[in-house]
């Protein structure tokens, strides 16, 4: 079967930055459009619906932003070379997750031989949105194809036709070619089976936003005790076109997912939250252990300047009603392999909100 990859044409502008080129393409030429079900859809320009909340994170520049900006009318879409397909045997999964396991019973065991998560889960029949805020972090990654996250996902369905709208950062050799900490997209209708991608890489993501770019790394990554970034993400569903919009800080909206990508039932609503971290790697609930870290790689001392966190976290049960915390009752914490990856949801008494702490190095003596 030949693949054919659609990338982008004549951009009016492009910027070479740390080994990346970021191509400013025409809005409307951008790759969501080669999506069937997109060929003729028209952008909306701002989310409809959008609530007021309140911020003080400012944007964390992202490195190629130092060269410039974009013409008005374009958007920034990270160009993939020839170099970033021959890291990838088969073109046919390049820029998508692993298959979710066909055996799987378990919403929690997505991914059981490849990948492990440290998350906070919150489920109920319909969600309208979710927010929080995200330490950033630069774990080592051990091998050229494994990968670590710290994200939100917004989920319908079983794991067999498991819908999924997710943001966050990630460390991922294999698709970028580096080991720099950058912001990313993903996006599937069926569990990764067939549908869906990080980024751009296929199309499906509508970009509304001229200065930022999704794959691009961050400038600005905290240390350990030293220095701290974060950033606030909110994916909220549109009460007007049922569109999932991706919204940074306070009001950078970066664009969407459209709802003709999705089944009518997640139009209606997300039964799946979670906030935390993912390691993919084939070396798991295997000895030796990958060595691949999440979040920071320590484990959790609750303390914000060591251990990596989500915090300010919000759900939206009615698209029309306010955010609130999310409510004990219906969320949980879960770790996949807790001697590896820790899990700690904590609410401390000089905040006025749930923390979520994450994260480990993988491979130590309780994790050989």
């Amino acid at each position: 079967m030949t693949v054919k990859l659609r990338l982008c044409k004549n951009p009016l502008k492009a910027f070479s930055s740390d080994g990346d080129i970021i191509d400013c393409v025409d809005i409307y030429h951008q790759p969501a459009f080669y999506h069937p079900a997109l060929q003729n859809h028209t952008i909306q320009v701002t989310i409809s619906s959008l609530l007021s909340e309140s911020s003080s994170v400012k944007m964390l520049q992202q490195t190629w932003q130092k060269s410039g900006s974009c013409p008005k009318g374009t958007v920034p879409i990270r160009r993939v070379r020839r170099r970033d397909l021959l890291r990838f045997n088969n073109l046919e999964r390049f820029g998508k997750k692993s298959p979710i396991a066909a055996n799987s019973s378990n919403n929690r065991q997505l991914y059981p031989d490849r990948t492990l998560s440290a998350v906070l889960v919150s489920t109920v029949v319909h969600y309208a949105g979710s927010v929080g805020t995200i330490a950033v972090y630069n774990p080592p990654v051990e091998r050229w194809d494994e990968y670590s996250t710290a994200q939100l996902w917004v989920q319908n369905g079983s794991p067999q036709d498991l819908e999924s709208v997710e943001s966050g950062w990630i460390v991922n050799k294999k698709l970028y070619g580096d080991t720099r900490t950058r912001f990313f997209t993903y996006w599937t209708r069926d569990g990764s089976q067939k549908t869906g991608c990080f980024d751009h890489v296929c199309a499906g993501f509508v970009q509304t936003n001229p200065d930022v770019t999704l794959g691009a790394a961050f400038n600005d990554i905290s240390i350990p005790g030293r220095s701290l970034y974060f950033f606030t993400l909110r994916i909220e569903k549109d009460t007007r076109t049922e569109n999932w919009w991706l919204t940074m800080n306070r009001d950078i909206q970066i664009g969407y997912w459209p709802a003709t990508l999705f089944s009518r039932a997640f139009g209606q609503g997300a039964t799946i939250l979670q906030w935390g971290g993912e390691v993919y790697s084939a070396n798991i609930r295997k000895t030796p252990h990958t060595t691949t870290a999440m979040g920071s790689g320590r484990y959790i001392d609750n303390d914000r300047g060591h251990t990596c966190f989500v915090e300010n976290i919000r759900v939206l049960q009615n698209p029309l009603g306010p955010w609130s915390y999310p409510n004990p009752s219906y969320i949980g914490t879960y770790a996949d392999e807790k001697q590896c990856y820790a899990a700690y949801l904590d609410y401390p008494a000089f905040m006025k909100q749930q923390i979520f702490f994450f994260g480990g190095p993988g491979r130590n003596p309780q994790c050989p």
